[in-house]
């Protein structure tokens, strides 16, 4: 197979990412539908990411938000979204760009999306495992759900999980 100069991998993890920016944008016009609710999982160094240097701290690879119940000041913006959360009951901004989202899920209709981080595509191509989708779903009370960063809802077979691995070359 001849190689490419184009590349496929970052078209198509920008044009997913925007998925996560419009269903975001929807959300700041009309609040969150029904049972739906988000987890976002982000590398917490990644470039752009302002959040607290104690979360940094906490959580110094990746951590996951719930987007539920208890959230103010939503902004979505091309490159990145901010929005307020309650971490042990003290409210807390967090700035992050749409480059650092790793994992997005809806757990009320078992919507997935998982993504390579820009790091990753450029050093060897690997998606990075983030246990994004292991079995069982999280407390969701925003208050509690963060003590555990990197559990998120269950994917079970025929759920909508998108993964760029199956388009990818295999070597």
């Amino acid at each position: 197979m001849p190689e490419t100069q184009i590349k496929y991998d970052e078209l198509v993890q920008n044009a997913l990412r925007g998925v996560v920016r419009d269903l975001l944008r929807q959300v700041v016009d009309s609040g969150l539908p029904g049972a739906h609710h988000f987890y976002i999982a982000f590398r917490t160094r990644a470039p752009g990411v302002d959040i607290p240097e104690h979360l940094k701290q906490r959580y110094p690879d990746d951590m996951t938000i719930v987007v539920q119940h208890r959230f103010w000041g939503l902004e979505v913006h091309d490159d990145h979204f901010a929005i307020g959360l309650s971490f042990n009951h003290k409210p807390e901004r967090l700035v992050i760009p749409f480059d650092a989202v790793v994992g997005f899920v809806d757990p009320s209709v078992q919507f997935a999306l998982q993504f390579q981080d820009n790091d990753e595509m450029s050093a060897d191509g690997d998606t990075s495992d983030l246990d994004m989708l292991e079995k069982g779903e999280p407390d969701t009370d925003p208050d509690t759900a963060l003590d555990n960063p990197t559990t998120s809802p269950a994917s079970e077979e025929g759920d909508n999980v998108v993964t760029l691995d199956a388009f990818r070359k295999k070597t």
